[in-house]
């Protein structure tokens, strides 16, 4: 999922002291008045200015209060999520962090009593405090705030926000840490799904000639590539190929499946048909169905009802992809799915903060992001701060690195996602995986894709090959976070110094399969030309790495019978050894070819074939040991999970 902004880069220099940044700032405010540091939409620029916004446009916000003790919170977090450490473990529940670090019922109060004298309806206070959730207009936000709220035309849209920074009142600078949801950048959302009002999603199937597994069909009619005739991708990897290849499979045989542990799965919106999808995907290939209790659909209550924005009907297959990658790598795990009212960035933070504030679950799987870091900070702080308890509680958050490598071709610079480079999250990057005939393991590169297609008139590949770059795992350097103390000694220099001799927080930390060339064979009811019904396709995308590798860690907590909760630490300090699989550049060129129907659905319109050439990863490169494509590595099976449960308790 991802959030689109073309912007320049803020320099690391200034950002690397997110962690401490003041909250408020004296800048340009009006007398008796403080303006809010961190609230300027980079996005947000004159030239691209159409107008004013309507005054009786309906504002749905969060004023983010911060966490009292916020050094102490961090030290603490620090201290629990270290293996070598003698608090590692000592995790604090809900009502226990709450005592320590959330705002207090007078700050609350306060923030409430003012929001209302302004003319806002109050629609949420969580019970841990961070934010109190308010609805008005915009002429009533201009008044509160001081500040103009226009509309931008950005990437084709018309969005609103804040012309200057938003100020509050002097009174409240001390307890008020960010503004957010003034703007609405949360508009650039758009993984997959949608709400249980809507239609199944159009139908998409993958075209033959396929191969079961690596190399199993060869396509002889096409152009060679490379110089012989490449095999045919595959038509998607099931839950005993991704199993086998990860050797896990006879570990969960033998009973440790992730029995015992919950992963919470948060996407926007709901599918309604994500029980039948699952439970017809598991009896088809070979996985028990959900057992009673097994599985839960829920709406984080107390979520801002904001207008439905994204893609919908996407967020269908994000949501079955999720669930079903879980469901293959922990089939006795718990899940839980949380859906967001939508994809704007305030309604998937209310679900975030249900979770973790609940402590629904040990694990949580985001298979969403934004593209690059070029968020209005208090934004970023304010969701920092959630993971920040989360890791506190023993709580294990998990979002994907990104789809578009180092973002170059997409928005022009270098840059990772947000909130992969968060330090307080596990990254997981994206690999392209060949799986053998016997459900074995042949290789993994990192997933970075290069597409040719076939040039039928000349029966050549064109562009000549590699072509032209796709898509792959996102990864490189914050230039928001410095190096968090896990990373030191294990990320090399030239990775963690790419923007500037201060070092900064590399990404992913860790990887598994992503690249949709190589990726899982899914199950989902969709509306086809002729009828709605369940059909079955190969997807792929970090989006799959994530609630792959939140599966495993089902597996790793069930066999620990203790929560890993933020297992950076963890990771790191297994870098190097036979915990995982080192992914680096392969002695040849690898690539596949793809057959396509080009109406997605039927051979009606005919077939396109592409060669997807693999280890395309721009600026980002695997190496030997840490690298910004596939972090450590991916998890070497058994000998991952016996690292992890050997760690000190």
């Amino acid at each position: 999922m991802t959030r689109l902004f073309r912007l320049t880069v803020i320099s690391l220099a200034v950002a690397a002291a997110l962690a401490v940044l003041p909250v408020v700032s004296g800048a340009a405010a009006p007398a008796g008045r403080t303006a809010v540091n961190g609230s300027a939409v980079p996005w947000a620029k004159a030239a691209s200015l159409k107008s004013h916004a309507s005054p009786t446009e309906a504002v749905h916000f969060q004023v983010y209060l911060g966490w009292r003790h916020a050094a102490r919170a961090t030290a603490l977090a620090r201290a629990v999520s270290d293996p070598s450490g003698r608090s590692y473990g000592h995790y604090l529940s809900p009502v226990q962090f709450r005592a320590r670090f959330a705002p207090s019922k007078a700050e609350v109060a306060a923030v409430r009593a003012w929001l209302r004298s302004q003319g806002f309806k109050i629609s949420d206070v969580p019970s841990n405090h961070l934010y109190v959730a308010a609805v008005g207009t915009v002429a009533q936000a201009e008044n509160a705030f001081t500040v103009r709220l226009n509309e931008y035309q950005v990437r084709g849209l018309t969005l609103r926000a804040p012309a200057t920074a938003v100020t509050i009142p002097s009174s409240l600078s001390g307890i008020i840490s960010g503004v957010v949801g003034l703007d609405e950048s949360g508009a650039f959302t758009h993984p997959l799904g949608a709400k249980d009002i809507e239609p199944p999603p159009a139908g998409y199937r993958n075209a033959q000639p396929w191969s079961v597994f690596w190399g199993q069909k060869t396509a002889t009619t096409l152009p060679q590539g490379y110089g012989t005739y490449l095999p045919y991708a595959v038509r998607g990897y099931t839950p005993a190929q991704l199993r086998g290849a990860y050797g896990v499979d006879q570990t969960i045989k033998h009973g440790n499946d992730g029995r015992g542990v919950t992963v919470a799965i948060i996407d926007a919106y709901a599918a309604p048909t994500i029980e039948y999808d699952v439970n017809r995907y598991s009896r088809d290939n070979g996985l028990p169905t959900m057992r009673r209790g097994q599985f839960r659909q829920v709406w984080a209550p107390g979520l801002v009802h904001s207008p439905p924005v994204g893609d919908e009907q996407g967020w269908y297959g994000e949501e079955t992809l999720d669930v079903e990658a879980v469901h293959t790598m922990a089939p006795g795990a718990k899940i839980v799915y949380v859906g967001a009212l939508s994809s704007d960035s305030t309604d998937m933070d209310a679900a975030m903060n249900w979770v973790i504030d609940h402590h629904a679950a040990q694990i949580i799987s985001n298979s969403y992001g934004d593209w690059g870091e070029q968020l209005p900070l208090d934004l970023i702080r304010a969701e920092n701060a959630m993971y920040l308890q989360a890791a506190i509680q023993g709580i294990g958050v998990y979002f994907s690195s990104g789809d578009n490598g180092d973002e170059v071709d997409t928005l022009g610079y270098r840059t990772v996602d947000w909130s992969a480079s968060s330090p307080w999250v596990t990254a997981v990057g994206g690999t392209s995986l060949g799986v053998g005939r016997k459900n074995n393991y042949l290789f993994e590169t990192g997933w970075g894709t290069s597409r040719s297609v076939l040039d039928a008139a000349n029966n050549v590949w064109s562009p000549e090959l590699p072509g032209e770059w796709w898509y792959g795992g996102g990864g490189g350097t914050s230039t928001l976070f410095t190096q968090p103390w896990y990373q030191r000694k294990v990320v090399p220099a030239a990775i963690a110094n790419y923007f500037s001799s201060t070092r900064g927080r590399a990404v992913p930390d860790v990887a598994m399969v992503g690249d949709p060339t190589t990726g899982m064979l899914v199950g989902e009811t969709q509306t086809f030309s002729d009828g709605v019904y369940y059909d079955t396709f190969r997807i792929g995308g970090t989006s799959l790495s994530c609630p792959l590798f939140a599966g495993v860690m089902a597996l790793a907590d069930q066999r620990s019978g203790r929560p890993h909760g933020f297992a950076n630490p963890a990771f790191y300090a297994l870098a190097g050894k036979n915990a995982y699989r080192d992914i680096v550049d392969p002695a040849g060129t690898i690539a596949a070819v793809r057959s396509d129907f080009a109406n997605f659905e039927n051979a009606a319109d005919g077939i396109a074939y592409s060669v997807r050439t693999m280890n395309q990863t721009e600026t980002l490169h695997t190496i030997p040991g840490y690298d910004d494509v596939t972090g450590v590595g991916t998890p070497n099976g058994e000998a991952f999970l016996r690292a992890l449960s050997s760690n000190r308790h």
